[in-house]
């Protein structure tokens, strides 16, 4: 099937980690200009080094979402390298596990910025083009806790749950602009945040960091973890001119983990 997004620019943040990077890799793969934004250089040139060789422009940007001051800058450096933003993959690093009760109102606030104003600022500053051009996809990817929360993961479960809030609404907003808005719901896919995530529970419960996987590998339809490129084929989907008529929309990419309708 042919997206018909080759030529598209595409900015893609936490292009270092593993979705970040094989979502970058699956748009290059359909001809995009890719600028890739994370903030590890080393990350960055770990994913510049599988989109070489695929014929098509990019720009890297070492950038910690969590500093607003420099979001003009280099959204306009972006602009200046490979053309106006058409696709937006908001993609943020996760909080550290955490109960829901007693946690410094100072780290609430850290993460806020980090997962959540980060995002809209960036949003807020390609959207009028995309408006004005009357073309542009908004792809935000979250965390199965939105859908059903995660023990030990409140921070993440509620600011990435107002994200999706946040999406859903804006959807309406300009969807008669062409402009699509949508949330992509990760489960367990096979990433170093996920290792860390199995290593921390291991360390909780006093058990191996195989068996922790194992376990929840079992608890999942699929009976595996979700690969990288499997989830950035689905984002890659969404960032596509075939599905211009899909917004307000959350798509589970988790095996059939989440067992809710």
């Amino acid at each position: 099937m042919d997206l018909a997004i080759k030529g598209r620019t595409a900015l893609i943040l936490g292009a270092g980690g593993g979705i970040g990077s094989a979502v970058a890799v699956a748009l290059a793969r359909e001809g995009c200009r890719i600028a890739l934004a994370d903030i590890s250089q080393e990350a960055l040139e770990r994913t510049v080094g599988q989109i070489n060789g695929l014929g098509v422009q990019h720009h890297t940007l070492c950038w910690d979402l969590a500093d607003h001051v420099g979001i003009e800058a280099r959204i306009a450096a972006v602009e200046a390298n490979l053309g106006p933003i058409d696709i937006l993959f908001n993609n943020t690093g996760g909080p550290p596990p955490t109960p829901a009760a007693g946690q410094d109102p100072a780290l609430w606030r850290k993460q806020f910025e980090a997962m959540v104003m980060s995002v809209i600022t960036i949003t807020d500053r390609v959207l009028p083009g995309m408006r004005q051009r009357r073309w542009g996809r908004i792809i935000t990817s979250t965390s199965s806790g939105v859908v059903a929360p995660l023990p030990n993961l409140a921070i993440s479960n509620a600011l990435r749950l107002s994200l999706v809030g946040w999406s859903k609404t804006l959807a309406r907003e300009v969807a008669r602009e062409a402009v699509t808005v949508n949330v992509v719901v990760p489960g367990r896919i096979a990433t170093a945040r996920t290792r860390s995530l199995d290593a921390a529970r291991a360390q909780r419960e006093g058990r191996s960091v195989e068996a922790v996987a194992d376990e929840s590998a079992a608890g999942i339809p699929m009976g595996r973890y979700g690969e990288p490129g499997e989830y950035a084929d689905a984002v890659a989907f969404l960032a596509s001119e075939r599905a211009s008529y899909i917004t307000g929309s959350v798509l589970r990419v988790d095996g059939g983990l989440i067992a809710s309708v």
